[in-house]
């Protein structure tokens, strides 16, 4: 907030003159992380699509893509959140996988 005030030389009687300064803020961007399915060889494709569909809000389609690149390179990045949304993504995804009986793996990491 910045305060405005002026008065002119000689209007008063102590001869003051304010100078108006802007103060601008800058708004750092916080560190957002990247959440990574990680492939095993025990759980479901079709688990894997209904977790991206659920946690993440991907349409079919696209929870199958990432299914697949998880299933053939090991690992995909679902999504980028602030550190905070990544953290309950990792613990949503990893909570209902261990409640289902499936070993999937989820991790978040700086971008």
């Amino acid at each position: 907030m910045t305060s405005q005030h002026w008065t002119m030389a000689g209007q008063d009687d102590d001869n003051d003159v304010s100078v108006v300064v802007a103060t601008r803020l800058k708004t750092k961007r916080p560190p957002l992380y990247k959440v990574l399915l990680l492939n095993d060889d025990y759980t479901p494709m079709e688990f894997v699509v209904a977790v991206l569909e659920r946690f993440f809000g991907l349409t079919s389609a696209q929870s199958f893509e990432i299914m697949l690149t998880v299933h053939k390179k090991g690992v995909a990045v679902v999504g980028v959140f602030t550190a905070e949304i990544a953290e309950t993504k990792v613990a949503q995804v990893m909570d209902f996988a261990r409640q289902h009986q499936h070993p999937l793996q989820c991790t978040m990491e700086r971008e």
